[in-house]
């Protein structure tokens, strides 16, 4: 399988906070920018792989700052780790003030995708190589956040076994 760089994957998304995209605070919604954290991770897993992808976890979504109406946000996704049919993405959002140019790192997300063939099924990713040195952390970190994955996993399955499903609602 050939290795690619993360620079192959690098996709960014600029966008303008509207009014329907805010809160009574002023400030964009949560699940909005979710939204957009997870259509530019697709993005970035679906030029590595070349395959149409499938989100197979949202590790985290950490808000760090809010973004009000009128600035803009700029999302930058990247594959960051891989595996034999997965890849971690992970997602940097910055929003600027456009009147007077002040950024701000507004949220950092790492997601999980797998690609997928023609018949729907969990296909083979080529390998990543990192080339700076933000890459080369994550990289280097990629496995703790496989570990914690798997803990939450297992974890979630245990909780769900316990629940009921009403045969009416």
């Amino acid at each position: 399988m050939k290795f690619k760089t993360t620079q192959d994957s690098r996709t960014i998304q600029a966008s303008l906070v509207q009014p329907s995209d805010t809160n009574y605070h002023g400030t964009i919604f949560g699940g909005t920018m979710m939204a957009y954290v997870d259509e530019v991770a697709a993005i970035a897993a679906m030029r590595h792989s070349r395959r149409p992808v499938v989100t197979a976890s949202i590790d985290s979504i950490d808000f760090l700052a809010p973004v009000k109406m009128g600035h803009s946000i700029c999302l930058e996704a990247f594959v960051s780790s891989t595996g034999r049919t997965s890849m971690e993405v992970f997602v940097k959002v910055i929003s600027e003030n456009l009147q007077t140019g002040v950024r701000v790192l507004t949220a950092t997300s790492f997601l999980t995708f797998v690609a997928l063939d023609e018949a729907g099924n969990p296909t083979d990713v080529p390998s990543i190589v990192p080339e700076t040195d933000e890459e080369k952390r994550l990289m280097a970190s990629a496995e703790e956040r496989k570990k914690m994955r798997k803990e939450r996993k297992a974890n979630t399955q245990a909780f769900i076994s316990q629940l009921t499903i009403e045969k009416t609602i």
